[in-house]
């Protein structure tokens, strides 16, 4: 029998002794319950070992679950701590990649700045070029007219002189 159902037995046999007239005692057979505490003392120690083996198996369930919460926090923690530094790192990438492309920009249009601008010198440089070759031809041309001229009206003297050039 449970011990609880041996206390429960006692407190009845408690309730239904007879009462001594003018007082709260009661006259019980001392045998009786003598026997039941006796029975509940032996009872006591079992349970008292099961119920302390219970508790150590709870307190071990217990360390164990706290443990186990402990291990997942400190991997989530540390996962938290991984994703955020990868995230740091790909942003961080992501601003330099920004800055490498708007320094490559910025140099790909100081080097077309720059052959534009040396094109440009060497095309003003040609056109000078071709306009003094072109004012000399046409300076050529001009003597070769007048001396064409010269020579047209010369062929009627008699004495010839040699051309100016």
């Amino acid at each position: 029998m449970d011990p609880l159902d041996r206390i429960d037995e006692i407190i009845a046999m408690v309730e239904g002794a007879r009462s001594v007239p003018m007082s709260r005692n009661c006259i019980l057979d001392r045998a009786e319950v003598i026997g039941l505490l006796d029975q509940l003392r032996g009872e006591l120690p079992g349970e008292m070992r099961r119920a302390s083996a219970l508790l150590d198996e709870r307190d071990k369930i217990l360390d164990a679950g706290k443990r186990e919460a402990d291990r997942i926090i400190m991997e989530g923690e540390s996962e938290h701590a991984r994703l955020v530094s990868v995230n740091e790192i790909t942003v961080s990438a992501e601003h330099e990649g920004n800055r490498l492309i708007a320094d490559a920009r910025s140099e790909a249009q100081r080097l077309r700045d720059e052959v534009d601008d040396y094109v440009d010198t060497a095309l003003a440089n040609f056109e000078q070029f071709l306009t003094r070759s072109l004012a000399s031809i046409e300076r050529g041309r001009d003597k070769m007219h007048a001396l064409r001229e010269i020579g047209s009206f010369g062929n009627n003297d008699v004495d010839e002189r040699p051309l100016p050039f």
